[in-house]
């Protein structure tokens, strides 16, 4: 983890967000429905594997399972009995994670542009962004329907760096899984990982610009750091 005085090489113009255990607090649902849903099927699958998976859905995460699982694996009915465990959560709404709209005020504040850059699809993120009241404070949310590859390639968060208009190095991604993590490093923007349970490897850390423990944390590593944000 980072020290009291850490900052940032530039002070970000635009800040991109992941959603899934980063800006809102659906991991522990993902994974709890996973793990049961690996039951359903007689085919049982750890938290620690789980948790590997993390940042990826989709197309990303059936290749994953396939490859880690083979053909014995019974994918479509694991993919069934997590969306049938999974669904009502979701749909009832899940909460912002901690820190999250002090970070979001603060950055609005300072007129520092936002996006959100996201596995999951556009109607589930736009669902989240609304429920937990914060969609006004985006200029653009891409999600993994928007591209053609998801993470942990960069497409989702190139796309949404296009659309804030500013160099990629200028830019400031927040992740919260190893997948995401090296898509953000993929862009070539600065980088801070917020772990959600997972503490980064050496591997990770190196393509991190700083690792910090909470929203909180970077709100205030954003705010120490000097240099014009527009």
């Amino acid at each position: 983890m980072i020290g009291p005085a850490a900052i940032l090489p530039r002070k970000p113009r635009a800040v991109v967000f992941d959603m899934d255990g980063l800006l809102i607090d659906t991991m522990s649902a993902y994974v709890s429905a996973m793990v049961e849903a690996s039951h359903d099927v007689g085919h049982v699958v750890s938290k620690d594997y789980v948790l590997s998976l993390a940042g990826l859905l989709g197309t990303e995460l059936e290749a994953q399972l396939r490859a880690d699982h083979g053909a014995a694996f019974p994918l479509p009915a694991y993919l069934s009995a997590v969306s049938a465990r999974l669904g009502p959560t979701l749909k009832a709404g899940v909460p912002l994670k901690a820190g999250a709209l002090p970070l979001l005020e603060a950055l609005a504040q300072a007129a520092t542009p936002m996006a959100v850059g996201t596995s999951m699809t556009r109607t589930e993120a736009l669902h989240h962004l609304t429920h937990c009241r914060v969609n006004h404070f985006f200029r653009t949310v891409v999600a993994r329907d928007d591209v053609a590859r998801g993470k942990p390639h960069p497409d989702v968060h190139l796309k949404a760096l296009s659309a804030l208009g500013f160099d990629a190095r200028d830019c400031l991604i927040l992740e919260d899984s190893f997948n995401g993590v090296r898509a953000a490093h993929a862009t070539g923007a600065m980088v801070i990982m917020v772990p959600e349970v997972m503490a980064p490897t050496p591997e990770i850390a190196a393509l991190c610009t700083l690792v910090a423990a909470d929203l909180d944390q970077v709100r205030e590593i954003i705010g120490r750091t000097e240099g014009p944000a527009n």
